[in-house]
């Protein structure tokens, strides 16, 4: 664990330093923040930046007792927002982490978990660095796993209680294996029920959807970030696309997948049509469908039906259409 006794200036000072508005921005990546809660370290500029309405985290809230073993973690649902800054050389990877930590205790958090390399476990890291679905790689061929892996680093994972939902932080300051600055990786989780009311979805709607515009968006088929397996609790949507098509056995169906513009667009058109298949794949193993009725397509963010700029029209952009054929 980490020493209490530092010699970082005063608490005040720290706080300061971090929430003072000194910032550097100017070589943001695209479409990023800082987070509302949480300013930069000054002099830093964000590398890395992904946010979802809703996603899961396994916030790690312990050391790894064997090499191949889990570190010790709890399971999250939430907004989860996640920023990487690229911080001034000059300054120690102590230093950073020694701000952050004050400013999440002048913000009201509880510091649940803290502690560096060397007393976690061999390759906790990689714990930390799974914890959720990160950001592509980028123009170099870099992402979060490559940039952090192999650090000496420093580690907080913190709470908030709030009346809305508990918001959780962990916050990972550390010295890359192959850049010269040190790295801050931001994770903030605020926990809340997933929104469930963007769609009613039964087969009755799905008819008239489909006999009105032809086409029909639907919401409650449900992925991981970044990864094309349809998780458990989609089975009450897919059910009722099944019982639609059982209705109306001439009906043939395109199955497009769409996603958000955050990432590259080779990927997210990979992506869409990995998502498109895994939905048709159920439906005729699982449900019994013809597979001549069915095709499917991804298009990635091709084809918005809300603005990108937002996370509400990311949200609503990132869905399974149903095509009439």
């Amino acid at each position: 664990m980490i020493k209490k006794n530092f010699c970082c200036g005063s608490a005040a000072v720290i706080f300061l330093m971090v929430a003072s508005g000194v910032v550097s921005a100017g070589n943001d990546v695209k479409r990023s923040a800082d987070h509302p809660l949480f300013s930069r370290y000054p002099g830093s500029s964000i590398l890395y930046y992904m946010s979802r309405e809703y996603d899961a985290y396994r916030l790690i809230t312990g050391k790894k007792e064997e090499r191949t073993s889990p570190a010790q973690g709890e399971g999250l649902e939430g907004k989860v927002t996640q920023i990487t800054y690229a911080a001034p050389s000059d300054r120690s990877i102590f230093e950073i982490f020694k701000n952050y930590e004050s400013a999440l205790k002048k913000a009201g958090f509880d510091i649940i978990f803290q502690g560096k390399k060397g007393d976690m476990g061999g390759h906790w890291l990689d714990d930390f660095i799974t914890a959720t679905a990160r950001p592509p790689k980028d123009t170099i061929g870099a992402d979060v796993g490559a940039r952090l892996g192999g650090s000496d680093f420093y580690y907080a994972a913190a709470k908030k209680e709030r009346a809305e939902g508990d918001i959780y932080a962990a916050v990972c300051v550390a010295l890359g294996w192959f850049q010269k600055f040190p790295l801050v990786q931001l994770d903030i989780i605020e926990t809340k029920p997933m929104d469930m009311g963007m769609v009613t979805v039964n087969a009755e709607a799905l008819e008239q959807g489909i006999k009105e515009k032809g086409s029909i968006s639907v919401y409650g088929i449900l992925f991981d970030t970044g990864k094309a397996d349809v998780k458990p609790e989609s089975s009450a949507v897919l059910r009722e696309i099944a019982a639609f098509l059982k209705k109306n056995p001439n009906m043939r169906l395109f199955i497009v997948g769409h996603t958000d513009n955050v990432g590259l667009l080779e990927f997210n058109l990979s992506l869409s049509q990995r998502r498109a298949d895994a939905v048709v794949n159920i439906l005729l193993s699982e449900y019994g469908v013809d597979n001549k009725r069915l095709h499917s397509a991804g298009i990635g963010p091709l084809s918005p039906v809300a603005s990108n700029k937002t996370e509400a029209g990311r949200a609503k952009n990132r869905r399974v259409e149903l095509v009439e054929r």
